[in-house]
């Protein structure tokens, strides 16, 4: 299943580094992050339940740049 989220994210660099973040999240099959259109493309892996994995890969997001946001 895959599911697109907005964001916010202040540069391109941080994109890339919100994406890296992502994709490492148990859970996410594969992940991109968008700078230019601010936006989130989340492939979840098979059996993943949607909420949980969302709830580490903001986690994982703040690490990098701490004032983020994904709407869930």
């Amino acid at each position: 299943m895959t599911k697109t989220y907005k964001i916010e994210v202040d540069c391109a660099n941080c994109a890339e580094k919100m994406q890296e973040a992502a994709k490492k999240t148990e859970g996410v099959a594969e992940a991109t992050v968008s700078f230019m259109t601010q936006k989130m493309k989340i492939d979840f892996a098979d059996g993943a339940d949607e909420k949980s994995v969302m709830k580490q890969v903001l986690k994982a997001c703040k690490k990098v740049e701490p004032d983020c946001e994904i709407e869930l």
